[in-house]
């Protein structure tokens, strides 16, 4: 082989080798998840750990400890050994835990550090076929004119569905009752059988319900319309200016866990999301990969805990022990 073809060889197995020093990870490193198994987090996390694992030849395991909106899940990470090895993978809702529990068993600012968002998505405002409205716009008018009649279903008081449908309330100075339920399962059975009137599930996963005609969409919650479902507007567009409210998922490590690892972290954490399969996977999911820095992630915590803060406050929820 030529000097210059080993010169280029041995730059491209540098570029393509982890990142990690020598002592780093030392063994298994554990990405906790505060959630049920199954849920999109569990799988969010399942698919990054597999492909992490490539990376650092050292087993990544996913481990559930749900419980309490994910505080439990989070607090064991929080008081984990801040060296790398421990990593907390939540969704958007973990930004109202603060506001929702008067002692919680950690100090977010303090206990946690953001290492990446790794992705993100928008939900997808539904009404169930049988109420008269094609439009927020619609929807809008219908419920100033039977104020508290139509009422909204959400996987549990807090979640990011009933957040949105709560911020829908506020922009657009309507009165739409809430029903909570006991996860996904329970509320979107409610909503096909026109139990409730109004829902804000995934938008891949009501996609199929959507087509089959047994939904009917409003409008996506993000500011641009969806690649996978690009026929339907964003509730911007179609009658509430301004109203966004996506979901995402993030990871966290330890408050004391050092920059360099948090950085590292960080930078293999984003060469896995953009691995073409896993891209591709999550773009056929509705979500967007983002692998933001541990600053803009920092910031974007700090600016959605502020909203999920003002909604809350704003509806009279009371933190719970």
């Amino acid at each position: 082989m030529k000097p210059a073809s080993r010169i280029l060889l041995a730059a491209l197995l540098a570029a393509a080798a982890p990142a990690w020093p020598q002592a780093f990870p030392t063994g298994p490193m554990r990405i906790v998840v505060p959630f049920n198994a199954g849920g999109s987090t569990d799988i969010m996390a399942r698919t990054v750990a597999r492909r992490l694992n490539e990376r650092v030849r050292q087993p990544v395991v996913v481990e559930n400890r749900p419980g309490a909106n994910g505080t439990i899940g989070t607090a064991y990470v929080a008081k984990s050994a801040p060296d790398g090895h421990t990593m907390l993978l939540v969704q958007a809702s973990f930004v109202s835990n603060p506001s929702l529990y008067r002692n919680l068993p950690y100090n977010p600012a303090r206990d946690l550090a953001a290492v990446t968002n790794l992705a993100s998505g928008p939900l997808v405002l539904v009404v169930h076929p049988s109420l008269p409205v094609t439009s927020a716009r619609q929807l809008i008018a219908l419920a100033r004119a039977h104020p508290g009649e139509i009422n909204f279903g959400s996987p549990g008081t807090g979640s990011i569905s009933h957040l949105a449908c709560e911020l829908f309330n506020m922009m657009a100075g309507i009165k739409m009752t809430h029903i909570p339920y006991k996860g996904t399962g329970g509320a979107l059975a409610d909503m096909l059988s026109g139990q409730i009137s109004f829902y804000a599930p995934n938008l891949f996963l009501s996609l199929p319900y959507i087509k089959a005609g047994r939904l009917r969409a409003l409008g996506v919650t993000s500011p641009q319309r969806s690649p996978i479902a690009p026929e339907l507007p964003t509730i911007d567009e179609t009658g509430l200016r301004g109203y966004e409210s996506t979901t995402w998922f993030g990871v966290f490590v330890p408050g004391a866990t050092p920059r360099d690892l948090v950085t590292m972290l960080q930078q293999e954490l984003a060469q896995v999301v953009n691995l073409p399969d896993v891209k591709e996977r999550l773009t056929a999911d509705g979500l967007t990969p983002l692998a933001s820095t541990p600053d803009q992630f920092a910031e974007q915590v700090t600016r959605e805990t502020a909203k999920t803060t003002r909604i809350i406050q704003a509806i009279g929820l009371k933190a719970t022990d």
